[in-house]
């Protein structure tokens, strides 16, 4: 499935569609209306008697040149729910299968959106019977209004949110008896923040997600986009800890937004140590 209506690229998607059709592959050109803006790779193996679906999922592009100047996350799975999940979609996607039930996966524009919301309601009402209410999420952009709405309405029931968004907002944070309890950051690093990851407490049983989708209303709603669980707790807790509290505990490239709609960047305090999220990574490697 190639998407013609990429910025910037289309002439160049083209191009690469045409020479895969000289290979011998099958090009899909997406769904009419709505842009294709999913991330995933499907492989069918033989292994003995039976056929074996291995699964790679991102938040990023099959692209060499953001590949180096973008952070993202990928996911290389045989799950077998993941994998019957996103072989229904590029059935979907081609036309095969326009009715489906997916198990493990959300997807835009059908249950995303509702998915979204249904999981920060969640929260609130953990929050209101006195329980910790808990949400961590990072992506790119955030302005659809019924998400702002719900994130308002758990942050006056008592959640406490952290959104990590390095672009446009429209929410504002810490205002009283409205968003107290949300805080808003953008980090402005060496390489452009570009992953999405969704982190919801659940009373203990944290839910946590990737996805191709900024909570925007096109991606949530007029977008064919993919959200999947990291289901290993093992590679959960990694995803957890290096690209959300990771980025929470920057002071260097990091920029907060007041209640008044303003940047402020961040400095370290009398004391603590300068620290920087990406380069904390690079360090790492």
């Amino acid at each position: 499935v190639v998407e013609l209506r990429a910025r910037f690229d289309e002439e160049a998607n083209l191009a690469f569609a045409d020479r895969l059709q000289e290979a011998g592959v099958q090009v899909v050109y997406g769904v009419v209306g709505f842009k294709t803006h999913a991330k995933m790779l499907l492989i069918v193996r033989r292994e003995g008697r039976r056929l074996r679906r291995y699964v790679h999922m991102g938040t990023g592009n099959y692209h060499s040149g953001t590949a180096r100047a973008y952070t993202d996350l990928s996911l290389m799975t045989a799950d077998a729910d993941i994998g019957n999940d996103v072989n229904l979609l590029f059935q979907q996607l081609s036309g095969l299968a326009p009715s489906i039930k997916l198990k493990r996966l959300l997807q835009s524009p059908f249950t995303l959106h509702s998915g979204i919301l249904k999981r920060i309601e969640r929260e609130a009402r953990l929050a209101a019977r006195g329980k910790p209410g808990r949400i961590i999420a990072k992506m790119n952009a955030l302005n659809e209004p019924q998400v702002v709405r719900a994130l308002y309405a758990a942050s006056q029931a008592g959640v406490r949110i952290d959104l990590i968004v390095r672009g446009a907002c429209t929410l504002r944070p810490g205002v009283p008896g409205v968003s107290d309890n949300i805080r808003v950051r953008s980090i402005v690093g060496r390489f452009l923040e570009h992953s999405r990851v969704y982190w919801f407490g659940n009373d203990g049983k944290p839910d946590l997600f990737c996805a191709s989708a900024d909570w925007l209303e096109r991606n949530l709603l007029r977008r064919v986009e993919t959200c999947f669980p990291i289901l290993d707790p093992v590679l959960a807790a990694r995803v957890r800890r290096e690209t959300l509290d990771n980025y929470l505990a920057d002071n260097l490239d990091a920029w907060e937004l007041g209640a008044d709609g303003v940047y402020r960047k961040c400095s370290p305090g009398p004391e603590e140590a300068p620290y920087s999220a990406q380069l904390a990574l690079l360090e790492a490697l």
